[in-house]
């Protein structure tokens, strides 16, 4: 009987010894949930264009690698300039400009 009663007066000291959530723990857990549902909100909203974009996108791919495979390296190209009448415009590199920047000593450090 006795190990019986030790037992029963065992069981509820783990639950006495939690503390209850402070005012702030809860303030917190209200902020958390306020930002949960505003975000979803946001991203239930823009989510069909995120869908849209997407789809665009993946229809635009092969056009994309033709146009990224005729640009091949950057580093072919001069920098942009915008001209007067607002056109940008982007200059090819010549072949002996190109053979001048890989000469050894033709970079210029800053």
């Amino acid at each position: 009987m006795k190990p019986l009663i030790l037992a029963l007066l065992l069981l509820p000291a783990p639950v006495m010894a939690q503390t209850p959530p402070s005012d702030a723990d809860k303030g917190l857990s209200l902020m958390q949930q306020g930002a949960e549902l505003l975000f979803n909100h946001m991203l239930g909203q823009v989510e069909p264009s995120l869908q849209d974009m997407a789809k665009t996108l993946q229809e635009a791919q092969p056009k994309l690698m033709e146009i990224l495979a005729m640009i091949d390296d950057l580093s072919n190209y001069h920098a942009p300039e915008k001209l007067p009448n607002g056109d940008i415009i982007l200059r090819r590199k010549t072949p002996a400009e190109l053979k001048l920047e890989s000469l050894p000593g033709a970079e210029t450090e800053l």
